[in-house]
């Protein structure tokens, strides 16, 4: 159950993001100095630190997650808050422990995560009660992974063309810290207001929200573009499936198919999410098999 609190699509979410930076990082860097099991290890490492991040934020969202009608076990009354709390106590611990195996910067890398991760939902922080904050942190989040993947690839070498990493890694930060919590906010702009939540939902309407949201999936798909034909970067996949999910997102977004009930309105978030997916999978198989000249 408390897998299932912390959102198992989340956890490979951010597996995939770790595999992305170790992908382009390999491809900038043209070295490989990270073993088979030293991927794996630093891997599991930061998946367990997410894990123990994403608990126990389902811990503290407990008001808004029942007046949002989640699903999730700790909403549902099946997993005890004290409970959840000391998995993810033990879980922040083991990845603290796990890290300090691990090359010193990737070390510090998991206790900046595990400190984002208890400022966005802790006291007396909170941040995520506000829709700037709570997105800095989501695009803090990313880059950490991304970065931690590179760093495990080669932890010596710095000196290379690392533009598409660096242009990647800020593209699809940005798109997790705009459009993600923006679309994220439609489903459950409810429960944040008995929460006592700032985000803009509560205080611009849903309907700005709507607005905000498509406006920075078009800009951010049409940022990424033009700096990667710009720069003749070899990541056109992801920007070609960037720019369809920007798009579905939009139609969505703006369109009836996310009117009504929790689950219509949970709709342009799905879409992100999706986008999310495919952009980082893109990336890992083109430049895990690059095109035979």
């Amino acid at each position: 159950m408390c897998l299932i609190e912390t959102r198992p699509s989340v956890l490979v979410m951010f597996s995939l993001r770790f595999a992305a930076g170790a992908t382009l990082g390999a491809q900038a860097l043209d070295v490989r100095d990270g073993t088979p099991l030293q991927m794996a290890g630093t891997g599991l490492v930061w998946v367990t630190a997410i894990f123990a991040v994403y608990l126990f934020n389902g811990v503290m969202d407990v008001t808004e997650d029942r007046a949002n009608g989640s699903a999730r076990p700790i909403a549902r009354g099946e997993l005890e808050p004290d409970v959840a709390f000391a998995v993810a106590r033990g879980a922040a611990l083991l990845s603290l422990a796990g890290a300090a195996l691990l090359p010193t910067p990737i070390a510090w890398m998991v206790l900046i995560l595990l400190a984002l991760g208890y400022a966005y939902s802790g006291p007396p922080f909170h941040l995520k009660r506000r829709s700037g904050p709570a997105a800095a942190i989501g695009m803090l989040a990313c880059l950490l992974t991304y970065a931690a993947g590179f760093v495990v690839q080669s932890e010596e070498c710095w000196v290379a063309r690392a533009e598409p990493l660096v242009v990647f890694t800020l593209a699809v930060s940005l798109w997790t810290g705009l459009v993600g919590i923006l679309t994220k906010d439609l489903s459950d702009i409810e429960g944040d207001a008995e929460a006592g939540r700032s985000t803009l939902g509560v205080t611009r309407g849903e309907e700005t929200v709507r607005l905000l949201a498509a406006g920075a999936a078009l800009a951010t798909a049409t940022a990424f573009g033009a700096v990667v034909l710009l720069l003749d970067l070899p990541l056109v996949g992801a920007v070609v499936t960037m720019f369809v999910g920007a798009i579905t997102v939009t139609v969505v977004t703006l369109g009836p198919l996310s009117r009504g009930d929790r689950a219509h309105r949970r709709r342009p978030y799905r879409a992100f999410m999706t986008t999310q997916y495919g952009v980082h999978l893109i990336l890992v198989v083109a430049m895990a098999y690059p095109p035979v000249a």
